[in-house]
């Protein structure tokens, strides 16, 4: 348990110092670790990680949940509320997906799952659309989390960098296999790696995910995108019921990793 704490510990340097108990994600992340292999584990609980604790933040006292919106088509869901400033980067991503996928916002989970302030939810990204959005259609709402991870923070968090040869398909001794997994080598020698993650664990943080497509977008720098396309989670912070599918499919995701659009300019 120990390996996960110090992990878990890098990955939130830099997210603000919530005031907060993080044990929640500790366990969640340690019955990550006992469903999947020693080496793959690592790299999933820093998505985890990502996902539950480092938070874009545009700056002033906004509320930290609801950053902006951004609609890339009609919106399914009712809002009561009056429409918030239009996010140049959801606008950005909406532009690159198409109109079917529903409105897209770009918030924050921590504020969301924990109620963190602006300061704690702090933190700086790589990636021109790192982040984390919303998506609201027919009624549910879905998650993306994308996050690109370059060769020197890889080997801080995880002791080496991120390497295009690797297998994340193959399975290695008793760990299970990743569901319904398709590795692609792509011409430029990077390698996009998706699968599929029930999510049917739990954590101590009354929030439970729904079914994901996840994704890794492993470059010859060293560097990796991760990306989750989540049907949504319930429980505390909840902004509606799960999705059926996940936000974005499979091939949506390969356009999206693949373009220009997500990598940092010069």
């Amino acid at each position: 348990m120990n390996d996960v704490r110090e992990l878990l510990g890098r990955a939130v340097e830099g997210a603000g110092k919530p005031a907060f108990s993080a044990g929640a994600v500790y366990a969640k992340a340690d019955r990550i670790r006992r469903r999947r292999r020693v080496a793959a584990s690592a790299a999933v609980l820093v998505v985890v990680a990502a996902g539950a604790f480092t938070l874009p933040r545009t700056g002033g006292d906004e509320d930290p949940a609801h950053t902006s919106v951004a609609s890339a088509g009609p919106s399914a869901s009712p809002t009561t509320s009056a429409p918030a400033p239009a996010s140049a980067k959801a606008e950005r991503l909406a532009a690159l997906l198409p109109a079917d996928v529903g409105e897209i916002e770009e918030v924050s989970l921590l504020a969301l799952i924990k109620n963190a302030t602006p300061e704690q939810a702090r933190t700086t990204y790589l990636g021109p659309l790192d982040g984390q959005y919303a998506f609201r259609k027919d009624g549910g709402v879905g998650y993306l989390l994308l996050t690109l991870m370059d060769r020197e923070a890889l080997e801080r968090k995880m002791g080496r960098p991120a390497d295009p040869a690797e297998d994340l398909c193959a399975r290695i001794g008793q760990e299970p296999a990743r569901d319904d997994c398709v590795r692609e080598v792509l011409p430029d020698g990077r390698t996009l790696t998706t699968w599929h993650d029930s999510m049917d664990y739990s954590g101590d943080d009354n929030v439970g995910w729904g079914p994901e497509l996840v994704g890794r977008l492993t470059q010859s720098d060293g560097s990796q995108f991760l990306v989750r396309s989540s049907t949504g989670f319930e429980g505390s912070g909840t902004l509606g019921p799960l999705l059926t599918e996940p936000p974005l499919s499979r091939q949506q995701l390969k356009k999206l990793l693949t373009g220009p659009e997500v990598l940092p300019k010069g």
